[in-house]
């Protein structure tokens, strides 16, 4: 109830204009719309949990050919594997002593070279891996005989409508993901009565693909569990792991099983097929209970779970908008609010490439979590995060030992981690540190948004051993007086722990999640920690060269490229476009060591902005200098080097420090990295085909851009005023 007067009271704040947004209309107008086959096109349905992604065919019937597009991924929050612990490798295998002058050793774990070091790092780093649940598709069909195609993701139901033609027979699949369940509908109207099969592959433990070893000879098989009239249960076996597959079918005849796959034929040309994945043998009356939800009633269950996630949360209307960029950015909203809903809103942090397929081993980078999620807290879904934050209250008891390994006090995160919350050996991951504050951030977040003090004697304990790492890892600079940063990897991955002393955004990082530790202490009635606040006091400031904000204090000046003056802008404050890449340049992942070192200083992230944008105005910067930075950042930078993110953080920070135009133009600059696909996922390159940072971070700059942040008294601050941008919102909250 709290909930529901806190969100209607604040549902208004700022709102452009009284006209109530057509939401429905919004959302259907925005829905993909699909009329040939594009392997970066491919659709999902899902729950946040649970995601299956299918090609034109509604199922996932040409999964090899998508392989390198967007795949046709079936993927849980629960679904891991790890291979065969033959070498015995443990977790000290990997760590390594580092001496960063704080009067102690600290032990990370990294990427060893020599033989028996390296093979550990390497079998630590790919396991566990996220399995591929398995494919569901049609068997035998050829892509050449594939016509007429009608596909629409029908984000307002909750469901995906394919029509094609198949051999010029006309073929219908409805595709529906239950809200609550790791359970698929397809409901299928196919005249020619093609059969359906499921195949279930072995993992591939790679870096980064679809997760799909289809090789015969490998260590898995699939067996029945039980079967009875329209209903089966099988057990998926992977070396010591096994997770179930529940299959209930109307108008279909009994499943075979054949190696590794299960094959089901249809005996009328309308029927009915759900399958659900489990990580245990579900019991008779789960069972049962599956065969009820199974009979057709999935897509009527998400359509009521979509409507009302539709209507509850906040919405941004730009069809009034006359600046002909406004289409593009609605669109890129709607669909990431989809995308980010069945992606990354489950009950462990989300990998950058979701549920789709693997990135990373298919492990998720705390330092990203922020990206993926604080935008939920602000739209109207703080239930959503919600779901993700116990997490860390399982990770804990590692996070403790790790930070204790290093010699500090409290609980660090690790960077790359999974369920288990293992660190991954990294020579740059182990080294981060942005991703510590990012707890506390979202803890506010999410108190801001419901006002539940339930949150705060849940968190708080976690909160203030988030922060008594934070401090523990200040180290006092006595000669000038100031708390300084250093043997961190920054933001800004193109620098180095050992010689790096105060980057930008680190140190302001440090000062607001800080602030916001003593804030949960006075709420919950404590005294202020007297070694937080003198911290806070004396933190050091951002280091200033050439009018321009550093990478680092102990980074060298920028080179002077191009000017930045706001003179150099044209009568619009808009930059001319620079040359720009778009998704058919397939150059490689960005690697910093390949870059010369001079290039580096404006290459990656551009995290300095971030000091001021992801974050309040502090008084670790001064705003002339920060507005000089933003400018020489949008004429210099390396932009062909950066990722999704960094252009939500720029325009961010052009939405604080006043520049709307440069918003804009930071938010929709013409970069192969700053891609939004016709499924609305942000394509970086060959390797990365989907980034749902890029995504969460647009959505968060949104609302920026719409309703503000404490103490902002301009409506709309994200959009210039010249009468083009007629912007329509509801329900979205300001940030700090």
């Amino acid at each position: 109830m709290k909930r529901t007067l806190l969100f209607c009271a604040l549902a208004f704040y700022g709102m452009a204009c009284c006209a109530k947004i057509d939401r429905k209309a919004l959302v259907q107008r925005n829905s993909p719309h699909i009329t040939h086959i594009d392997t970066l096109a491919s659709l999902s349905v899902g729950n946040g949990e649970f995601a299956f992604t299918c090609d034109v065919t509604g199922l996932q019937t040409f999964y090899q050919h998508y392989s390198q597009g967007v795949p046709l991924g079936t993927m849980s929050q629960w679904g891991w594997h790890s291979f065969p612990n033959t070498g015995g490798y443990k977790p000290q295998d990997v760590l390594r002593a580092y001496d960063f002058g704080r009067g102690h050793e600290e032990w990370y774990s990294c990427q060893l070279k020599d033989e028996h070091g390296k093979a550990a790092a390497d079998y630590l780093r790919a396991n566990p891996h996220r399995l591929h649940l398995g494919i569901v598709g049609f068997k035998g069909m050829e892509m050449d005989s594939i016509s007429d195609i009608d596909q629409t993701l029908d984000m307002w139901n909750g469901q995906i409508i394919s029509h094609f033609r198949y051999a010029s027979l006309p073929i219908k699949v409805v595709t529906a993901c239950h809200p609550e369940r790791n359970m698929i509908e397809a409901d299928i109207n196919d005249p020619s009565l093609h059969s359906v099969q499921l195949l279930f592959p072995y993992p591939t433990g790679k870096h980064s693909d679809d997760a799909c070893n289809w090789a015969d000879d490998l260590p898995h098989n699939v067996q029945l569990v039980s079967i009875n009239d329209h209903s089966a249960v099988y057990r998926h076996t992977l070396d010591s792991q096994s997770y179930y597959i529940s299959i209930v079918w109307r108008n279909a005849e009994a499943p075979v099983i054949q190696h590794n796959s299960i094959l089901i034929r249809p005996n009328k040309k309308a029927w009915n097929l759900t399958v659900e994945y489990t990580p245990e043998l579900p019991s008779n009356k789960e069972t049962n209970e599956r065969k009820r939800t199974g009979l057709g009633k999935v897509a009527s269950h998400a359509r009521t779970y979509w409507n009302r996630y539709w209507k509850d949360g906040a919405a941004v209307d730009f069809s009034h908008c006359t600046n002909p960029l406004a289409k593009e950015l609605e669109r890129r909203v709607v669909l990431s609010q989809y995308l980010t809903a069945i992606q990354c809103a489950g009950s462990t942090p989300p990998q950058e490439t979701g549920l789709t397929y693997n990135s990373w081993f298919g492990k998720f980078h705390l330092e990203m979590i922020w990206w993926h999620q604080a935008h939920f807290a602000l739209w109207g879904h703080p239930e959503m995060m919600a779901r993700t934050l116990p997490w860390y209250e399982s990770a804990a008891i590692m996070a403790k030992q790790i930070a204790e390994r290093q010699g500090f006090e409290g609980i660090r995160w690790m960077k790359m981690t999974d369920p288990s919350a293992a660190e991954a050996p990294s020579n740059v991951g182990s080294f981060l540190i942005w991703q510590q504050p990012h707890f506390i951030y979202l803890c506010e977040l999410l108190y801001r948004a419901t006002g539940n003090k339930d949150l705060l004697h849940r968190y708080a304990p976690l909160v203030q051993q988030t922060a008594e790492f934070m401090a523990s890892f200040t180290t006092y600079d006595a000669d000038n007086k100031r708390y300084i940063l250093k043997g961190a990897i920054p933001a800004q991955e193109t620098l180095k722990a050992a010689e790096t002393i105060n980057p930008p955004f680190e140190l302001s990082y440090w000062h607001f999640a800080l602030g916001i530790a003593q804030k949960w202490r006075e709420r919950l009635g404590l005294s202020p920690n007297p070694q937080w606040n003198h911290i806070i006091n004396s933190l050091s400031h951002l280091s200033a060269k050439q009018d321009v904000y550093a990478a680092a204090e102990t980074a060298p000046s920028y080179p002077a490229l191009k000017p930045f003056r706001k003179g150099d802008y044209d009568e619009n404050g808009i930059l001319a476009k620079t040359t720009t890449a778009t998704r058919e340049n397939k150059e490689g992942p960005f690697e910093a060591s390949q870059l010369p070192e001079a290039i580096k200083l404006y290459s990656d992230h551009m995290a300095v902005l971030a000091a001021c944008g992801v974050l309040p105005e502090s008084p670790q910067y001064d705003m002339r200098i920060m507005q000089n930075t933003l400018l020489w950042v949008m004429q210099n930078w390396n932009w062909d080097k950066t990722w999704g993110w960094d252009y939500p953080t720029t325009c961010m920070t052009a939405v604080r420090t006043g520049m709307p135009e440069i918003a804009i133009e930071a938010l929709l600059k013409d970069c192969r990295t700053n891609t939004y696909l016709p499924n609305g996922h942000n394509y970086q390159d060959s390797r990365l085909r989907c980034y749902l940072p890029g995504n969460g971070g647009l959505l968060t700059a949104v609302a920026l851009m719409c309703a503000g942040y404490d103490g902002c008294n301009t409506t709309l601050p994200g959009f210039p005023k010249d009468g083009s941008w007629d912007v329509r919102y509801e329900g979205l909250l300001p940030m700090p």
